[in-house]
């Protein structure tokens, strides 16, 4: 009976997934550029059943208006002031406010790591100083009406989109996923075979042992049973 080598094999397996996945891509090219033209126009139609509602500083932002924070009900004596870039967002605090708790309320962003003043991800100048707002507080040495001034690392927000079911990429990732899979099972082969038969000889040698103590146990009981 005519048998392959494993090399055969192998080269064999690659040659039909190379020829099934191109003729995948190949016929499916066309199906694709146009189900990416409609899902682009419907994108465009698509309203949000729901959106995240605005803080009163960010509703300002967007009108180019400026408001007291005292007239929004913010209690507070100590003027805060977040600066990021261009822009800047002024608010009121209290002596001994956490800095995260003035930001949120202001509607600036920062950027946190671990949330305990040690990977350092939300560093701020202030002062000339460098704070991390995730554990400073407002301080209390401030001259009266002096602005609390505290400046924002820039931060690059990118969202990332979910992109679709299939595509080019995934295709060939799952057939090189494939091949390293195989390459896998011949290299592990030899070692599987070996560890199979090492067992196979020991479960026999178990079982010629317990044969054994089972022979001597019914040769001793029928010995006893012929002694007077």
């Amino acid at each position: 009976m005519f048998r392959l080598s494993i090399s055969a094999k192998i080269f064999f397996t690659l040659a039909l997934f190379a020829r099934a996945y191109g003729f995948q891509i190949s016929s499916n090219s066309e199906k694709q550029s146009t189900s990416l033209n409609a899902a682009v126009k419907n994108r465009e139609k698509y309203v949000p059943k729901w959106k995240k509602k605005l803080t009163v500083a960010e509703e300002l932002a967007q009108g180019g208006k400026t408001i007291d924070p005292a007239q929004t009900g913010i209690i507070g004596t100590v003027p805060v002031v977040f600066k990021q870039g261009e822009n800047s967002v002024a608010t009121l605090a209290i002596v001994g406010q956490p800095i995260s708790e003035v930001a949120s309320q202001a509607g600036q962003f920062i950027k946190y790591g671990c949330g305990k003043g040690e990977c350092g991800m939300c560093e701020s100048k202030c002062n000339g100083k460098w704070i991390r707002p995730c554990q400073a507080v407002v301080p209390a040495d401030l001259a009266p009406g002096e602005d609390y001034v505290i400046e924002i690392k820039q931060v690059k927000n990118k969202a990332k989109k979910s992109g679709r079911f299939y595509s080019v990429r995934s295709i060939v990732m799952g057939f090189y996923n494939n091949v390293l899979g195989m390459w896998g099972f011949v290299l592990t082969r030899r070692q599987t075979k070996a560890n199979w038969e090492e067992r196979k000889d020991y479960e026999s040698m178990l079982a010629e042992k317990i044969a054994a103590k089972k022979a001597a146990r019914v040769a001793a009981a029928e010995a006893e049973k012929m002694m007077p």
